[in-house]
């Protein structure tokens, strides 16, 4: 039993020194001049999954390294080490620098698919500012067209659709919020133009049957709020936006409610063809 606690105190001893040594070497080549030895230390540490005491080094060095042969792999682990950390700004940065600087590289194609999901992931919600958004639909875009044949490309395509459902999503909801307005002001002209505008520049949308059914309840809400001598004619443009609606979405979870709608048109206009009729003498 004494000799197994002398064992275990041993072992601790031992390792606690090797950690301080390790330590003191990682401090000391830190506060040194070698950049060889940074350079090997980093790369070391970032093999080892170390990402962030690999990082303290090679930003001492990477100003140092460029223009000389290992210049190459240390750009890319650089920018790779920040797309580790989940520093996605630094990461797509980085890796736009990388493809720039070293189209040829064998790590080209990682670094333009890795840069790409890095704006990808700085993409605001689709309420925000949609700089990023357009940012990384562009990057993914030309990683696809540049690498066609790639294992990633199914990947990128998916996130491509993500970021324009992101859009669609802005853009409907701009339409949706003109509509809302509609309400307050008895105006619903702008809100029509929107769900337009929407349906003509998303033809693939998922959001183009609430857009063909907000233009059509637009146009029903700004017929029965007009001045008398213009109901008729708007519940009949109204129906044209109806008749547009069931012509894509005959079967969809809205035709209930546009039916509704539309059987309150015609009985308005049923109504008012009846008191228009000459009474006969």
């Amino acid at each position: 039993m004494f000799c197994k606690k002398i064992t275990n105190t041993f072992f601790i001893v031992a390792f606690t020194g090797i950690l301080l040594s390790s330590c003191s070497q990682y401090q000391q080549t830190l506060r040194g001049e070698d950049l060889g030895k940074k350079f090997a230390m980093a790369d070391s540490l970032y093999n080892a999954g170390k990402y962030k005491k690999s990082l303290k080094l090679m930003e001492q060095i990477v100003p140092s390294y460029r223009g000389k042969p290992q210049a190459e792999k240390l750009m890319f682990i650089y920018a790779n080490t920040f797309y580790n950390l989940g520093d996605n700004y630094l990461a797509g940065y980085q890796f736009e620098r990388f493809v720039q600087a070293y189209p040829a590289s064998d790590s080209a194609e990682v670094a333009s698919f890795r840069g790409a999901k890095s704006f990808y992931e700085l993409s605001n919600r689709y309420s925000l500012d949609q700089k990023e958004t357009y940012k990384g639909l562009e990057k993914l875009q030309e990683y696809v067209n540049t690498y066609p044949d790639s294992e990633n490309r199914e990947e990128a395509n998916a996130l491509v659709n993500n970021l324009r459902i992101k859009l669609d999503k802005k853009d409907f909801e701009i339409a949706n919020q003109y509509l809302k307005i509609g309400d307050y002001v008895q105006n619903y002209n702008i809100a029509i133009v929107a769900f337009e505008n929407f349906i003509n520049d998303h033809p693939g949308s998922i959001y183009r049957k609430d857009a063909f059914f907000g233009r059509f309840k637009a146009g029903y809400l700004q017929a029965i709020n007009s001045l008398p001598s213009k109901v008729d004619e708007r519940l009949i443009t109204a129906k044209t936006y109806y008749n547009s609606f069931a012509k894509y979405y005959a079967d969809s979870d809205l035709k209930e409610e546009a039916d509704k709608i539309l059987t309150d048109i015609d009985k308005r206009l049923a109504t008012t063809a009846t008191t228009e009729e000459p009474t006969s003498k």
